[in-house]
This record gives C-alpha cells, sequence and structure tokens, in this order.
C-alpha cells in the first residue's frame, strides 16, 4: 500500500518541468544518433617497406586501415567483402557489442569466417562508451596488416573531461615483416619453434627514419608553438609491448581503452598489444624537430625485435639549416632499457579512474586462471616438426588447457542451434593441480591439455579472475583481452598470489576500467565485472603467437530474463562453415 502511495502522490509543477526536460533531453539524444556506412573491401595490394614490395592484405586499399569515427550512441554498418585469398573476419575491438556476439569477430568462436569471394555485413552500435578503440582482422595472422583506429566521441554537447586539445592524431604502432605474415605463421605451426621476430615497428605504417629505405616516407606531425594535441596511441602490434615516448615532451594520461582516466603526467608510456592510451601534448619546448619513438619493453627470456620506430612532431616555426637548406636533426627521446620491468610497472600503477566507481564487492564466481607458455613433447624429437626446446613444440594455455578452436561451427552458432560435440562447458575455475606457480617448475607440468572448454556464466552474476603469470618456459607480460566486457583491475603484484595477503591491497575505490590488461611477468593481475552481456565471448592473450599456441578461453554467459537479456537472433547473412 505505501508503494502505491508514493507512486500515484501528484508531482509538483517543478518536478513535471524537471521530468519534461529529461524527457526532451533524452529524445534529443537518441535523435542526434547517426548510422554510417562503410563498405570494407579486404584485397591484397603492393606495399613497399624497407626496400621491398609485398602483396599485402589490406582494406580498402590502405596500409593502416580506414579510420572510423563516431559517437556515443551511433551505430556502424560494415559490409566485409573477401577479395583476398584467404579466409576473414573482423573484431572491433573493445566494442561491448550488447547481446550482438554476431557482429564481435574472432574467427570459429562467434561467426565462421567470411571466405574468398563472399561477404559479412557488421552492425556495431555504441552504447556508453567513449575514447580510442581500433578494429583488427580476427583469423590467424591477418591482422599484421588488417587493422585501423576505431575514434568514439562524445555524444554532441557533451565535453571532454579535460581542457578541449587543439588538434587529436591517431598514433597506430605496428610491427612489419620483410615477408607475408601468414608464411611466418604457417612456419612456425609446421616446425613448433617461436616465429620470426618482426624486422620493423611502425608508427602509422611507416618504419621511420632508422631503418633502410624507410627516411622519405617518415610520418611528420606539424604543430604550432602552444598547442595542445590530444594522442590516440594504440599498440596494434602482433606480439610486443612498447615504450613510446616524445623528446623533451611530457604526456598526461587522460584515458585507456574506451575509458577516461585520472590524469597524470609521464615521460613515457608502455602500452601492451590491444591496449589504446590517450595523452595530451602541450607543444611547450623551442620550436625544432622532435621525435616520437617506440621500443620493445621485452619481459621474457626470448628474442624480440630490438628496433626502435620513429616519427618527427615538427614545429611549423622551426628554423632551417641555412646552410644546407634542410631542416635540423630531430632531438630523440630517452626511452626505457628493453628490460625495464621497475618503469613500466610504476607507470601502469599510476592508470585510475577520475573518480570513485562501483566494483563488484560480492562474488558469485572466484577464479584463479594460470597463463603461460609450455612445450609438447615430441615421440620423434628430431623431427622438422619439433624445432623447440630441445626437440619439443611450443604451446601456452590457460590452467594447463590449450584451447583449440573448432573447425566444423563457431562456437555461438554451435550453442544457438542447439549442436552437441563442438564444446564442453568443463573448464576449471582453478588450475588442476596447484605449484610453485613462479618457482622451479617441475617438468611435468610443461605440457599442457588440450580441448575446447568453456566456463558457463549465469547472466548478472559477478566474476573474479586472478590471472596468474607461471615460469613455465619464461615468465612474461601476457595482455590479456576479455571479448564483450570492460572490468575493472583491482589488483596486481609479482610473485604467487596469496589471498589472505594480496586482497586486503585490492583497490575498490577508482581502478581502471579496461579490456585488456598485462600480467606483470612472473606476477598476478586480479580482474573484476559482472556478467550482464549474454553469448559466448573469448579471453585470450593478445599476443598472437600466444594464441596461436592456444593462451584462450571462453566465457559462456547463459541469456538472463527477457529480451533486453537475451542474445539477439542471428543475421541472415551470417557466414556459414
Amino acid at each position: 500500500m505505501e508503494l502505491l502511495k508514493l507512486t500515484v502522490k501528484p508531482w509538483s509543477s517543478s518536478c513535471l518541468l524537471l521530468g519534461l526536460f529529461v524527457f526532451i533531453a533524452f529524445l534529443a539524444s537518441l535523435s542526434d544518433a547517426e548510422i554510417h556506412y562503410h563498405e570494407f573491401v579486404v584485397q591484397a595490394k603492393p606495399v613497399k617497406r624497407l626496400c621491398r614490395t609485398h602483396n599485402t592484405i589490406t582494406v580498402n586499399g590502405q596500409f593502416p586501415g580506414p579510420t572510423l569515427e563516431v559517437r556515443d550512441g551511433d551505430t556502424l554498418v560494415i559490409k566485409a567483402i573477401n577479395n583476398a585469398q584467404y579466409n576473414v573476419t573482423l573484431h572491433w575491438h573493445g566494442i561491448h557489442q550488447l547481446r550482438n556476439p554476431w557482429a564481435d569477430g574472432p574467427e570459429y568462436v562467434t561467426q565462421c569466417p567470411i571466405r574468398p569471394g563472399q561477404s559479412y555485413t557488421y552492425r556495431v552500435t555504441i552504447e556508453n562508451q567513449e575514447g580510442t578503440l581500433w578494429w583488427h582482422a580476427h583469423s590467424r595472422w591477418l591482422r599484421a596488416t588488417v587493422y585501423g583506429a576505431l575514434i568514439i566521441y562524445p555524444r554532441l554537447g557533451v565535453p571532454y573531461p579535460f581542457p578541449m586539445p587543439k588538434k587529436e592524431i591517431p598514433i597506430l604502432l605496428g610491427e612489419w615483416w620483410d615477408r607475408n605474415p601468414m608464411d611466418v605463421q604457417n612456419l612456425a605451426i609446421l616446425t613448433g619453434a617461436a616465429p620470426n621476430v618482426s624486422d620493423a615497428y611502425t608508427i602509422n605504417g611507416q618504419p621511420g627514419d632508422l631503418y633502410r629505405c624507410s627516411s622519405k616516407e617518415t610520418v611528420r606531425f606539424p604543430v604550432e608553438s602552444g598547442e595542445t594535441i590530444l594522442l590516440r596511441v594504440i599498440n596494434s602490434a602482433m606480439n610486443q609491448e612498447l615504450f613510446f615516448g616524445v623528446a623533451n615532451h611530457k604526456l598526461t594520461v587522460v584515458g585507456v581503452d574506451s575509458s577516461y582516466t585520472k590524469p597524470f603526467t609521464t615521460s613515457v608510456i608502455m602500452i601492451g598489444p590491444g591496449q589504446t592510451t590517450n595523452v595530451l601534448l602541450k607543444a611547450d619546448q623551442p620550436p625544432g624537430r622532435y621525435y616520437m619513438a617506440a621500443h620493445a619493453y621485452n619481459s621474457a627470456n626470448a628474442p624480440f625485435d630490438n628496433t626502435t620506430t620513429t616519427a618527427i612532431l615538427e614545429y611549423k616555426s622551426a628554423p632551417c639549416n641555412a646552410k644546407k637548406g634542410k631542416s635540423s636533426t630531430p632531438i630523440f627521446p630517452q626511452l626505457p632499457g628493453f628490460n625495464d620491468t621497475a618503469t613500466a610497472t610504476a607507470y601502469t600503477a599510476q592508470v585510475k579512474s577520475p573518480t570513485q566507481v562501483k566494483v563488484p564487492t560480492v562474488i558469485d564466481h572466484n577464479l584463479f586462471f594460470t597463463v603461460g607458455l609450455g612445450l609438447n613433447n615430441c615421440s620423434n624429437p628430431n623431427s622438422p616438426r619439433c624445432q623447440g626446446p630441445n626437440g619439443t613444440h611450443f604451446a601456452a594455455s590457460i590452467n594447463n588447457v590449450s584451447f583449440v578452436f573448432p573447425r566444423t561451427n563457431s562456437l555461438m552458432q554451435a550453442y544457438y542451434q542447439g549442436q552437441l560435440g563442438v564444446f564442453t562447458t568443463d573448464f576449471l575455475p582453478v588450475p588442476p593441480v596447484q605449484f610453485d606457480y613462479t618457482g622451479n617448475v617441475s617438468r611435468g607440468l610443461w605440457q599442457p591439455s588440450k580441448g575446447t572448454k568453456l566456463y558457463k556464466l549465469k547472466y548478472g552474476s559477478t566474476v573474479q579472475i586472478v590471472l596468474q603469470d607461471t615460469s613455465i618456459v619464461t615468465v612474461e607480460d601476457h595482455p590479456m583481452h576479455l571479448h564483450g566486457y570492460e572490468f575493472y583491475v583491482v589488483g596486481m603484484g609479482f610473485g604467487n598470489f596469496n589471498p589472505s595477503r594480496d586482497i586486503a591491497k585490492f583497490n575498490l575505490i577508482n581502478p581502471p576500467k579496461r579490456n585488456t590488461i598485462g600480467t606483470p611477468p612472473g606476477g598476478w593481475v586480479a580482474i573484476r565485472f559482472a556478467a550482464t552481456n549474454p553469448g559466448i565471448w573469448l579471453m585470450h592473450c593478445h599476443i598472437d603467437s600466444h594464441l596461436t599456441w592456444g593462451l584462450a578461453m571462453s566465457f559462456l554467459v547463459e541469456n538472463g530474463v527477457g529480451k533486453l537479456q537475451t542474445v539477439q537472433p542471428p543475421p541472415l547473412d551470417l557466414p556459414r562453415c
């Protein structure tokens, strides 16, 4: 009865006016939303880098691919036409894809691949997201060259939570192989060895001044003295965390992935594959030419590309060399050493949400996932297919299971159609065997099992995952990406996770919200989220060589109650296997 009284109590005129204003504002925000139509033609085009021309897989003949610009609330309708010789899918990295796993894109997870000569239309709606994301191929190693920026501006009339920059510049950090990346992957699969490292890093597709045959195409960014620039930095590299900085200029971090952060100033950022970082740069130095540069942060005991990519921040009023009629040599930034874990850790620890956030505190699923490498033994160690360490074949796993992608159907299609035998839902919440994860691990634990195992979650359940790196083969920073969700990074540390000691140190006030987070090498990271997006969602290491070896698993989030908690029907043009 009391509830009835409350619901029928007359509103005052001021309440009516306020309610009307809110309703009109809501309608206005809906009317402002736009639908953006694009056609992405996946095709091979000649691309010359490092003195050689390769027939490179691109989108619309562009490398990197087109930049997509939308506002929160907008919808993207992208028809992907596959004119290449390989199967392909496209992933919209970091987009929530609410109730719409069909548009997420990972091959054999939410869709079968788009075969050569076929097409598929992705329909992607942006809901309550702002910031810098990106899109890329999610089929084998095609994303080495098939990728681009996806920029989400605030709704019309909504300002940034920082001073408006004079200009905005996407900075896509990539890797380049002086050969077909698909051949690099195929050779690694065939031999069981680690893939060849890249021959160059790139900024917006160009290696820069420090590589052969590259200085004429080095990317240059002209700026006026005194202006503030927003750099939208994206690590689209295949297999490498990177340090990035701009000579003599401070960077103010204001956002990561599609979330704003509490601003802080740094001279260098560390960014893992799949991650994005927004930084403000003020052109407050003497007019001149300044290198922006990126090189590896290598946390593993493994070979890596130790070259450096550059672009040039060029003040328009910079003086020329009067004698030669040429511009002066740019100033180079001081980047950390390749193995400077202390700097990487200190940087990551500064990233926080700008205000207090609502972190799940009552946890329904308390999961502990070991993530790391492994080695599969060979019956004939001298075989050309067993060129890993000591005649083995490289592997990787989560909780000692190397994920096997199906081939007869995608996971989501099999689930929706009720097809049995494609996957099981018995992925373990903890490792099958407890051990000293970062210590001297018995060789009996180095060989993972194989399976297509999913972990089932009820709609609305709350989840905590502790991702524990292992020392099997080598410790390493594994950038873990969860499709369909963002999560709060509530804690991290080195060594083995100890709940009695470490949970008390969790940040439950203003932890950062991310879609990709690295495990400290020889350490752990803890994340929390609520399972409010039904469907099957891949979680994997964004180092693509590790994904190839099986460092992945998937969550099956069941439907809730009613249409708004239920996966929408698949589109009619969804590819079939």
